[in-house]
């Protein structure tokens, strides 16, 4: 048993780090955003997409407004030079990673010149990875799985002609699925679980002049306890009982600058500290009370210690106006991982990355817009390099990992 939930705890919600940013967060909620490769997110309040960077920023929504949008994620995760325990060379694994849409929309309503309010629904953590099931590996992890969605009632109030304020509630639902190959051929054994917590965003955005503003923002982290099951295969069948596992997500803090040179460019720049720290310990409790080999209720089936560091984003951007309807928008970024090498596992081959983005706006009349973004993630190589581990029945797997992501973003936004 302890073999076996020492193996999950690596993986209850560590799922997919191949995804747009580092660890398991999802950067991408505003196609417009995305075009800027999200400089001056904090500060741009280009529409009300933006709310999930400042909330502060809906005091520039004016009336009522409704943005819907998407992400197509397009991923790509190879493993090369696979080795297994004994040194010998295994088959390369391609295609770990998959494709898939993440949703995003926001509704703001201006209730008078100081207040407007404001619903916003995101997916900001999340991804899969799912390796073959005969994968020299599989006792670091097969399928690993993620979803998460957050709703966030906003409120922005306008201080004074240049300082604005604003909160949200973002309350947070997880899914997690595990798979692994552990306990000397028990395949299949899967651990499943989820939750529903509520952390808290402060925003403030002061505007210098009508062409220069700097914006703040702080995401609290969200102490989730998942509770779910363990399930496996005969003869193994006495570790089936009901789990508990707390994950905290990490809080953020933000900072942008958005300035107007003239009528037809913009530059903006983006500092975002992501504080992975706080994600130090996994921990499994069991809540069986029949199983006489373990005796008990809510105790601690395993503890993992994780080694996961604060991490960096930095972005610069700048916009054109090629003329009353259409805005050109480009971004270059730099990601820090949040896993440090001698760290870095099969279900988490994170490393440093570089965002190439551009982006379209279409004004189509007075209130109806859309825009459409392109983002290409270039992600350092990565080695992932680990002993056999026989106490928790892991054997040791050498592989170089190749990664890359290409987003496709689209949104639509209209005023009442």
């Amino acid at each position: 048993m302890k073999k076996l939930l020492t193996l999950t705890a690596l993986g209850t919600i560590l799922m997919a780090s191949n995804a747009m940013a580092a660890g398991f967060h999802l950067r991408e909620q505003s196609a417009a955003a995305q075009g800027n490769a999200f400089a001056g997110a904090t500060a741009g309040a280009e529409n009300n997409s933006y709310a999930y960077f400042n909330a502060a920023g809906l005091t520039r929504q004016k009336g009522t407004q409704i943005n819907m949008g998407a992400t197509y994620i397009v991923p790509r995760a190879e493993a090369g030079d696979v080795r297994d325990a004994a040194g010998q060379r295994q088959p390369d694994i391609n295609n770990i990673v998959h494709a898939a849409w993440a949703p995003n929309g926001t509704i703001s309503h201006q209730v008078d010149d100081k207040l407007t309010l404001g619903l916003s629904l995101n997916v900001p953590f999340g991804m899969i990875t799912k390796y073959d099931q005969e994968w020299a590996g599989g006792d670091h992890g097969i399928t690993s799985k993620v979803i998460t969605s957050t709703f966030t009632p906003m409120a922005a109030y306008k201080l004074t002609d240049k300082l604005s304020v604003g909160a949200g509630l973002p309350i947070q639902y997880v899914k997690a699925r595990l798979t692994n190959s552990a306990l000397a051929g028990a395949t299949d054994t899967s651990l499943k679980g989820d939750t529903v917590d509520v952390g808290y965003q402060l925003s403030a955005m002061y505007e210098l002049s009508n062409d220069t503003r700097f914006g703040v923002n702080y995401r609290s982290e969200i102490n989730h306890k998942l509770k779910g099951d363990i399930s496996s295969p005969a003869p193994y069948g006495f570790l089936n009982q009901d789990i508990s596992a707390r994950l905290d997500t990490p809080a953020m803090l933000s900072f942008g600058a958005y300035h107007q040179i003239n009528e037809k460019w913009a530059v903006m720049a983006e500092y975002q500290r992501v504080f992975w720290s706080s994600f130090d310990k996994l921990d499994i409790i069991g809540q069986d009370t029949t199983n006489p080999l373990q005796p008990g209720n809510g105790y601690l089936l395993s503890s993992t210690n994780e080694h996961w560091q604060d991490t960096n984003f930095f972005a610069l951007g700048a916009s054109y106006q090629i003329d009353n309807q259409w805005k050109l928008r480009l971004g270059w970024a730099y990601d820090q991982t949040a896993v440090k090498k001698q760290y870095r596992t099969p279900r988490i081959p994170d490393s440093d990355r570089i965002w190439y983005s551009v982006g379209l706006g279409y004004q189509y009349n007075e209130n109806l817009s859309f825009d459409v973004a392109y983002t290409y993630i270039q992600a350092k190589d990565a080695t992932v390099d680990l002993p056999t581990n026989a106490a928790a029945g892991q054997r040791g797997i050498y592989a170089e990992y190749s990664n890359s992501v290409k987003l496709f973003g689209l949104s639509m936004n209209y005023k009442f």
